[in-house]
């Protein structure tokens, strides 16, 4: 059976993300269209379906990592910040976005909150894995990662 291992991660988000457009859920709200994802960033995002492609980005995360928190996530969404002659400092993505777009998510049903342990965050629901994998199922292994066997093979 196809998981998300089995394909291109960049290729993965761009179908998810294609995908997460037709529903109604996950729709850029109005303030998301004049803000910067990042203190570090200069300019908001030029592409028109940014804030799909995040919530792709963002599943997928969760798919791997859950249970994860929004620190994480800013923490991975974040960048070094141009300061001019004085040296570059790391700074966290915005937590606005990643906290909508994971509210967003879990009404859509694809990802609930649980606590394991002393960890706790985000999981992706069954729901939500059969969404990833279907994606890759529908798709192929088209964008597939080079194997060991593969690379022997050639």
């Amino acid at each position: 059976m196809a998981t998300i291992h089995d394909i291109n991660a960049s290729d993965l988000i761009k179908k998810a993300g294609n995908e997460l457009k037709k529903s109604s859920k996950v729709q850029i709200p109005e303030w998301a269209q004049v803000v910067k994802t990042s203190p570090a960033h200069e300019r908001v995002p030029t592409e028109k379906d940014w804030w799909q492609m995040r919530a792709a980005s963002i599943l997928r995360k969760i798919y791997l990592m859950g249970p994860i928190g929004v620190e994480k996530l800013r923490t991975f969404y974040g960048k070094k910040k141009n300061r001019g002659v004085k040296p570059e400092r790391f700074k966290k993505g915005s937590g606005k976005i990643i906290r909508v777009i994971l509210q967003q998510l879990e009404a859509d049903g694809f990802v609930r909150s649980t606590e394991k342990g002393t960890r706790k965050g985000k999981i992706v629901t069954p729901k939500g894995q059969s969404f990833l994998d279907n994606i890759v199922r529908k798709n192929g292994s088209g964008g597939a990662k080079k194997t060991e066997t593969s690379r022997a093979a050639e």
